[in-house]
């Protein structure tokens, strides 16, 4: 019988579009026959770029998914947790079925099995049509669809658990499909992504690679290597926390996977750690896609679409010079994390930025920054200030989303390194990481000193603390502090040590209780004096104006309690939204299996 392909092709409308970004506009529906769309390059093309469509859509991953999952962690949080309304009980490991802002039909949900139908499809059509044995641009669709689907799947395990297992285009008789396990859907994805390796080219090997857009060798092994980490690791089941007791998934064999995979990443050559912190982040925000870098591939948002510095940027309270849509600020670093830092680590004023810009309006030609609180830090990584052009008021930003970057590759690394060759093996891939973070005038204390002072366990704690610094306003240490069996314990942490803070007592009594500042020269941004530890001199005679900094009024025990309620470890995924679960036709429901 004649396949029908009835879905939505990105290429059919948009041939002679040059960059992948684009596809996330949304494309018109077109209905041919499979054999002829996977047997023309053009067409097969258009139909895989087609899988990327429902990331741009209103509220999936633009709108929804990136904004909330996620946060509060031991290193990050949403500013306003403290909230009661319905967003902040998704960040609270409070969610429930009914949630005003995901329980509808078009939802993240929804779009991520739209994306997995459409790859199925491909992925049917290139097998059957695309003489991949014989043709590496179509190989490379294959490769690319097979990716595209172990993407979808990897966020909708770690965000739902698990879920239903779709690996072949929907029938009449699989309309509606019960949880399956989702040790099952490791297994199909770690296959898929050996093979898919297979068929892409690395970074910059070939045309099609040449930008992190688009999907290449050193993503499809890296990705490869967080779902073996993943699956090899601790989640919540319907029995309680705990490894996989399928022996295709034992833990060392989950570590050999991952090892491979990232050395086989580092030592391909392909792609590298930028120079400095700053300048890694600064290429982000100026939307520099060449791949070859640290990135390995980005969610990639046409300049109408995107909403990351919307919601995570540096707060902007008003049009200014730098942007024309006030906005930013949802989340940022927990008010310790500063302190967290080495003083001397160059990440620390890069990630952990202690103002906001003013509201300047009607003014567009001026800007001028202002100190939030200690309860308000904002993620430096992501400013309209750093920008090559100013954001216009609206909404979306086309910002990509980061998804992957060459650091967690070194950090995967040292931790497989770790469990399977011991603490030794790790510090390789750490002292990359710590060399990158400091000048090399202070190599000698801050990376060699402090990686030969380390041993046994205090490797692990390294690698647990070093992937905090690295990553904080990322996104990624959520489902690592799952894996690692240590979310509730960091959590509980996290709140002890934002008490101790605004009490100035245990490991950060010498926090300042006074932040003093003042408008540089430029009458733009701020200087500080009583943000680093030991500034406690009274130098009001010198700054114009001072506020309470870690005091108890700057940080109640509201906010530092609204980091999460009850037992995180009992809520680890989000529930499947209501509306799915009552159109299932009683398959689907809200008990994860054993």
């Amino acid at each position: 019988m004649k396949k029908i392909l009835n879905i939505m092709f990105a290429g059919l409308l948009l041939m002679g579009v040059s960059s992948c970004e684009d596809f996330l506009e949304a494309p018109a529906k077109s209905t041919l026959d499979e054999s002829k769309i996977f047997s023309v390059y053009t067409l097969a093309k258009g139909a895989v770029d087609g899988i990327k469509e429902p990331l741009g859509q209103t509220n999936s991953y633009r709108g929804r998914y990136l904004p909330w999952y996620g946060m509060n962690t031991d290193v990050e949080w949403h500013n306003s947790s403290d909230n009661s309304d319905d967003n902040y009980d998704l960040v609270k490991y409070d969610a429930k079925p009914n949630n005003d802002q995901m329980n509808t039909t078009n939802n993240a949900w929804a779009m991520m099995y739209s994306g997995i139908e459409r790859a199925n499809i491909c992925i049917r059509g290139l097998r059957a049509y695309g003489d991949v044995e014989n043709d590496p641009d179509m190989a490379y669709l294959l490769g690319e669809a097979l990716t595209l689907r172990a993407f979808y799947y990897a966020d909708l395990v770690k965000t739902w658990g698990d879920v239903p297992a779709r690996f072949e285009p929907i029938a009449t008789e699989t309309l509606y499909l019960p949880r399956s396990s989702r040790d099952v859907i490791y297994k199909q994805l770690l296959a898929d992504l050996a093979e898919a390796a297979n068929y892409v080219p690395w970074p910059n090997e070939s045309s099609v690679t040449t930008t992190v857009e688009q999907i290449n060798k050193a993503f499809v092994k890296g990705l490869r290597a967080r779902l073996a980490l993943a699956a090899g690791g601790y989640s919540q089941y319907g029995d309680g926390v705990r490894l996989s007791n399928d022996p295709d998934l034992a833990r060392a064999d989950m570590y050999a996977i991952a090892l491979q995979e990232c050395r086989d990443v580092i030592e391909s050559g392909t792609v590298r750690l930028e120079s400095s912190f700053e300048d890694l982040w600064r290429k982000f925000n100026q939307d520099d896609v060449t791949a070859g870098g640290e990135s390995l591939w980005e969610i990639p948002f046409a300049s109408g679409r995107g909403r990351w510095l919307f919601t995570f940027a540096v707060r902007h309270q008003s049009r200014d010079k730098y942007t024309g849509q006030p906005r930013g600020g949802q989340g940022g670093p927990l008010p310790f994390v500063f302190y967290d830092y080495d003083a001397k680590d160059t990440r620390r004023d890069v990630t952990c930025v202690p103002y906001q810009w003013k509201d300047v309006s009607p003014a567009e030609d001026v800007a001028e920054q202002e100190p939030t609180g200690i309860d308000q830090w904002m993620f430096g990584k992501y400013r309209y200030e750093w920008k090559n052009v100013r954001v216009t008021a609206s909404n979306d930003d086309g910002t990509n989303f980061m998804y992957m970057r060459y650091a967690e590759i070194l950090l995967m690394a040292a931790e497989a390194a770790y469990e399977l060759e011991g603490a030794e093996a790790a510090k390789p891939y750490l002292r990359e990481i710590r060399q990158r973070a400091f000048d090399p005038a202070d190599w000698t204390d801050k990376v060699e000193n402090y990686l030969n002072g380390l041993s046994g366990d205090g490797v692990f704690n390294a690698i647990v603390e070093e992937h905090k610094l690295e990553l904080c306003g990322e996104m990624q240490r959520k489902q690592a502090l799952i894996r690692w069996n240590l979310l509730s314990d960091k959590l509980a942490e996290a709140k002890q040590k934002m008490y101790d803070l605004r009490n100035q007592s245990g490991a950060y009594s010498n926090v300042p209780g006074t932040l003093y500042y003042r408008l540089a020269d430029d009458n733009e941004t701020l200087e500080f004096y009583g943000l680093e530890r030991g500034q406690t001199e009274d130098r009001s005679s010198e700054y114009s104006d001072n506020m309470n900094w870690a005091v108890p009024g700057q940080l109640d025990d509201q906010k530092i309690e609204s980091l999460y309620v009850g037992n995180p470890d009992a809520n680890q995924f989000w529930p499947i939204w209501q509306v799915f679960v009552d159109g299932s036709n009683g398959q689907l429901n809200n008990d994860l299996l054993n």
